[in-house]
């Protein structure tokens, strides 16, 4: 595994990945040529205003969107070698997603949502390992609860449960409180760090609210498809 400057593992590797979109007669260019290394354990946040190209690094990174160029190693996966099903491959049971919009099955309680990718994936106890997840976000008393009993917070508690409980190497955040009032979002914060510690994964954190960006270890701000700054933060992660 390729190592950062101080010695320690990469989560991510990446070097002059671009993104393009778009017929050929219409290109859109996304991203210009992003070099970045996260570290494993690392907590990183991701800022930059709406069209910089945060979420489509996001997706880029976690697998969701192929690169149009460069090279990237997750996990000590080569994605830049990689087509649409080898990518889908790679993503399980290295990444875990949350998003601002919770993507949970109507059609499913939460114990169910949380434990059919990794019923997908082959796992014998998936059952049981979403009930201890459920459990270990504070929906014990709801694992048998459909999407719509559910509050919002309750609903991306879920999201996290699912995320967490493959104990993924890497979990991706993108605007995670977005869709919740203020003081259920710092709840929601404040259980995601909890449970990214239990864990030791690593973190990457797509939001637009400096105070969480400030929780975290790192600080990434993106422009026109660039990485522009990379600063370390003083504070302590949160936990």
């Amino acid at each position: 595994m390729t190592n950062t400057s101080s010695g320690g593992p990469l989560a991510v590797s990446a070097r002059n990945l671009t993104l393009t979109l778009g017929s050929d007669a219409a290109p859109t260019k996304i991203l210009h040529g992003v070099d970045l290394d996260i570290a494993k354990g690392e907590v990183v946040a991701l800022l930059g205003p709406s069209g910089s190209g945060k979420s489509s690094l996001m997706a880029v990174l976690s697998g969701l969107e192929r690169a149009t160029g460069g090279s990237l190693t997750v996990a000590g996966a080569d994605f830049s070698g990689m087509d649409e099903d080898g990518l889908a491959q790679a993503r399980r049971g290295r990444i875990g997603i949350v998003l601002q919009a919770f993507h949970l099955l109507p059609t499913m309680t939460a114990t169910e949502n949380v434990a059919t990718p990794m019923e997908l994936a082959g796992s014998e106890d998936a059952q049981a390992r979403a009930k201890a997840e459920l459990e270990a976000v504070g929906l014990g008393h709801r694992t048998d609860h459909y999407p719509t009993q559910l509050s919002g917070g309750e609903q991306q508690r879920v999201a996290i449960a699912r995320a967490i409980a493959p104990r993924p190497e890497l979990i991706f955040a993108d605007e995670p409180t977005g869709n919740l009032d203020v003081g259920t979002g710092e709840e929601i914060v404040k259980l995601l760090f909890e449970r990214r510690a239990e864990t030791g994964a690593t973190l990457l954190i797509i939001t637009h609210d400096k105070s969480l960006a400030e929780k975290c270890e790192r600080v990434l701000t993106m422009a026109d498809g660039l990485i522009v700054s990379d600063t370390k933060n003083a504070k302590t992660v949160a936990a």
